[in-house]
């Protein structure tokens, strides 16, 4: 078994994330070409995608009288209210059209529940794992390098769960772009930084 092997997880690339969609991420397209090159240099590679049911109770436009960005108190702690995004079977929620990856092994798709939101490969708000650590482990893997958008949400999110489940992880700024609302760029980082995330670039 190689204990070197490293996968690389690109996050919620996808036409609602980048420019005209639902939830643009500030420059969201630019990381399309870096993932694609760099992809190639993986075995293995697992992509996730946001999926979410119409009406799904993490949009704001299902709390009259909320804005999105606002926060509410769910079942699993706080949640972010978003605009309506990624919803299953639209053209938002598809990969964005340059993305090339067809190596990719595996499609973690996020948020179906219609309750309960989902920023994390590893694991659904609530804490439901999605078996994603059981499915690198038993590859061998023990490095997961992190990409995609949007790097203070479900990318951190992502690469925290990681380091938790003891995986070492690097997130690959310069392949990753933000939302970066009301300082959440910067704790993000601490959060990481706390955990042992590795901030590095593709070099």
């Amino acid at each position: 078994m190689d204990h070197t092997k490293r996968v690389l997880l690109v996050t919620d690339v996808q036409r609602d994330f980048c420019a005209g969609g639902a939830l643009a991420v500030p420059d969201g397209d630019a990381v399309v070409g870096p993932i694609n090159r760099l992809a190639r240099n993986y075995d293995l590679v697992v992509l996730t995608q946001d999926w979410h049911p119409a009406g799904h109770r993490s949009f704001a436009s299902q709390h009259p009288g909320r804005a999105p960005f606002e926060e509410a108190d769910f079942p699993y702690g706080l949640q972010t209210l978003w605009p309506d995004h990624c919803v299953q079977d639209t053209p938002g929620a598809e990969f964005h059209p340059d993305l090339s990856i067809p190596h990719a092994g595996l499609i973690i798709r996020k948020g179906f529940r219609s309750d309960v939101d989902s920023y994390s490969a590893f694991a659904e708000a609530d804490g439901t794992v999605t078996g994603l650590g059981a499915y690198l482990r038993d590859r061998g893997v023990r490095a997961v390098d992190c990409v995609g958008l949007a790097t203070d949400y479900c990318v951190a999110w992502s690469a925290e769960d990681a380091a938790r489940q003891g995986f070492r992880v690097r997130v690959l700024q310069d392949a990753c772009r933000a939302i970066d609302f009301n300082g959440s760029l910067a704790a993000a980082w601490a959060r990481l930084s706390a955990r042992g995330v590795t901030l590095a670039k593709m070099g």
